[in-house]
């Protein structure tokens, strides 16, 4: 914003009498309108004022009919997610453990010395 010029005092206080007037205008005409609708809209500042504002003190209350009703239906939906994990393990054919042959062991461990050694023999 740029600098304003040193205004006398004066000038100032005639400036803040007119704007002061006019806003009560506008607050007397915000009014009656706001009574036309039933006082039931509010300006967008105060709703955002409203919104914004945190809930100090006031702690939601819930009857326990709801809290039975939305118990209910969590136990539904958990029914429901386990019924469908149990089906297909049903069907699924269990794996066996998988087991090496002594021979098979035997023949591992025996190329792992040759590797071994060839890495001792080079190093």
């Amino acid at each position: 914003m740029a600098r304003q010029p040193n205004l006398d005092r004066s000038i100032l206080e005639v400036a803040l009498t007119a704007l002061e007037s006019r806003r009560a205008e506008l607050d007397a005409l915000i009014g009656s309108v706001r009574r036309q609708l039933g006082g039931e809209v509010s300006s967008s500042r105060e709703l955002s004022a409203k919104q914004a504002a945190p809930r100090k003190g006031r702690k939601r209350v819930m009857s326990a009919e709801a809290r039975a009703r939305i118990a209910e239906a969590q136990r539904k939906r958990w029914a429901a997610a386990r019924k469908q994990v149990a089906a297909p393990a049903k069907t699924k054919r269990v794996a066996q453990k998988r087991t090496m042959s002594p021979e098979a062991r035997e023949r591992i461990a025996e190329a792992q010395r040759k590797r071994w050694a060839a890495a001792r023999k080079s190093a």
